[in-house]
């Protein structure tokens, strides 16, 4: 796909939203903005499952707010009772936690000027949530004229992401805690599909352990004709792209320990 300028505001809300969904904080602005971001991303969706998936996440946050969603949130990811997802690229390829995976985004971090704030952000930096908040700040820093970084977000796309995020989606899809989150797992693959079109990346063949389960059970993923037409979506998109979404100023720092934010 074309690398074009235009595209780039509305891959910053796709990432600004799914790092507001996915990144654990505390903070009272947690989940600011997420429905004026949704109603953008409504406006021009990637298919037909997304935009529902969006209008469903919307529905939720209107009726059960920010409160039910942090409930949810901790019933996926951190009740020890339940089973718990598993977020890091090292896990699904290596089977344990901060393996070779979480050293080659500790390398990509090293070539920029942005560094997690390890006090507010507790995660690796191989897990889902470090990596999509990640990209959102490499995508604003390209919108900013920093086109150095174009490289950099293609290679950790590619090399890190595209490696075992559709194991991740399949997990949160069929999570039995999982409502709001099942259709953020429909944003998140349809999303994850345009930029494999955009980074003009091949999805990885299935594990033979999961390729089974795979195809049993997603039936949300996005067929060849929608990932086709997924671009001129997008273009659309960006047409309605205002300005893009604000993240927690505390996640990373620069290397004076200031806010890159």
């Amino acid at each position: 796909m074309k690398k074009q300028d235009d595209i780039n505001p509305a891959r910053s809300l796709y990432y600004g939203l799914l790092s507001q969904m996915l990144v654990f904080t505390e903070s009272e602005d947690r989940f600011a903005n997420v429905i004026e971001i949704i109603d953008i991303l409504i406006q021009n969706p990637l298919d037909e499952n997304s935009c529902e998936a969006l209008k469903e996440i919307k529905e939720f946050l209107n009726i059960g707010g920010k409160e039910l969603l942090i409930k949810e949130y901790d019933e996926i990811f951190h009740n020890p009772v339940t089973k718990n997802i598993r977020t890091t690229a090292s896990f699904y390829e290596e089977g344990f936690e901060s393996g070779k995976k979480t050293l080659e985004v500790r390398n990509f971090l090293g070539k920029t000027r942005i560094r997690r704030n390890e006090k507010v952000f507790k995660e690796t930096e191989d897990s889902v949530s470090f990596l999509v908040t990640f990209m959102y700040e490499l995508v604003e820093l390209i919108i900013q004229g920093e086109t150095s970084y174009e490289t950099l977000q293609h290679c950790l796309f590619a090399e890190v992401i595209n490696e075992f995020i559709d194991q991740f989606i399949i997990e949160l899809y069929e999570h039995d805690k999982s409502n709001v989150y099942k259709s953020l797992a429909i944003v998140l693959n349809a999303f994850m599909e345009f930029e494999r079109l955009y980074f003009d990346v091949k999805k990885p063949k299935p594990k033979e352990t999961d390729r089974k389960k795979s195809q049993e059970s997603c039936t949300f993923i996005s067929t060849e004709e929608e990932k086709r037409r997924a671009q001129n979506r997008l273009n659309k998109a960006a047409e309605s792209v205002m300005q893009s979404c604000a993240l927690e100023d505390d996640y990373f720092e620069d290397e004076n320990g200031l806010s890159e934010m």
